[in-house]
């Protein structure tokens, strides 16, 4: 490993030198190329840095150590070397967390598709909470949101709703969120006080780049219609609504969120391109592991991947077994601990694979 962090130094060092370079910097794509690459190597050069650091301060300590010293200077060396052995094995983890290969879409933006499953208008308007919180923690990040398609009932919840979110790294951020989300409480059309239990399913998918699913005219057949409201009702009378499908995978995109049929087009092949690569993924990780579990399922209870108890105030992530008393503060967008947990989980499992196989 210290090879490749040595020739990882070596490299930023090196683009360091070419950006200082005027015919680079007057070549605009060599200066965003470059740029990026440097940017990708930014955290795992700082940590090797400070990990070399750590190391040489650890060697001249021990070094010392050995040396003629009286009572204090010795306690005062030992003490010295507890504490760097300490973050040089901090370190030693974050790096070999850092020089794990890194998903190709995480830094991508992502498109949503949320739904009520079982529980009838409930779970729509569960789907409707966790709208908002998705959005909610979007804004708290600096990402922008987007709504593609929605379907609501008639108090207010989504059946269904498509939205894309804008910003670096929100791949990364929301890929754990895929699955069942169970609820559990008492619902707002529920007269005598009974505590029910409903699902919405959620799926995140990154935004596939026009360059990596090429769609032909000739592979998609396009459905105009006048977009709908709650309960299905029309609410208006030009036929904007846009419905793509994909005649060789059967896959179909729907959008009526937009102004115009070609800005509806345009959202509903952006939602199709990212469906398709979703597939394509799948079927690829199937060849691999012999078995791929969806990730949304039916909305079963016997598949969900969070429940969120209203009484107890109370969110758990099965995944991982976290449990949190701040349900409400979760909801309005609070996620960053849950975030974080789940891929600190996530790299764990990897490391602890990678460490198998050596």
């Amino acid at each position: 490993m210290l090879d490749r962090l040595q020739a990882l130094a070596d490299r930023y060092e090196k683009l360091s030198e070419l950006l200082c370079d005027p015919d680079v910097s007057s070549d605009t794509k060599k200066l965003r190329e470059y740029s990026k690459e440097q940017s990708d190597l930014q955290d795992a050069y700082d940590a090797y840095i400070e990990y070399r650091s750590v190391s040489e301060q650890l060697d001249s300590a021990k070094t010392m150590q050995n040396e003629k010293l009286d009572e204090e200077m010795r306690e005062l060396v030992k003490m010295e070397i507890e504490e760097l052995a300490g973050q040089y094995e901090q370190l030693e983890e974050k790096l070999k967390l850092l020089m794990m290969p890194k998903d190709p879409n995480d830094d991508k933006n992502v498109i949503v598709e949320i739904r009520g499953a079982a529980g009838g208008d409930e779970a729509a308007l569960f789907a409707s909470d966790l709208y908002r919180m998705y959005t909610r923690y979007a804004d708290g990040q600096g990402w922008r949101t987007e709504i593609l398609d929605a379907n609501l009932n008639d108090l207010g919840g989504f059946k269904e709703i498509i939205f894309m979110i804008v910003g670096k790294g929100a791949y990364s951020k929301l890929k754990y969120e895929s699955g069942a989300h169970r609820v559990q409480r008492i619902p707002v059309t529920e007269s005598g006080g009974r505590i029910h239990t409903s699902t919405s399913t959620v799926v995140v998918m990154p935004e596939a780049e026009v360059f990596e699913i090429e769609i032909h005219d000739a592979d998609i057949r396009v459905d105009t219609f006048c977009s709908s409201g709650a309960g299905g009702q029309s609410v208006n009378t030009t036929k904007s609504a846009v419905r793509v499908t994909h005649v060789p995978t059967g896959i179909v995109a729907t959008c009526q969120d937009g102004k115009s049929q070609n800005s509806n087009k345009e959202q509903a092949l952006k939602v199709l391109r990212a469906r398709i690569s979703d597939k394509m993924r799948e079927e690829e990780e199937a060849k691999y592991s012999g078995e791929r579990k969806s990730k949304v399922g039916t909305g079963d209870r016997s598949e969900r991947i969070r429940t969120y108890n209203f009484p107890q105030s109370r969110i758990t992530d099965h995944r991982i077994g976290l449990t949190l008393h701040r349900l409400e503060t979760v909801l309005n967008g609070d996620m960053e601990e849950i975030v974080s947990a789940l891929t600190i989980a996530s790299q764990s499992d990897l490391l602890e694979k990678g460490e198998q196989a050596m």
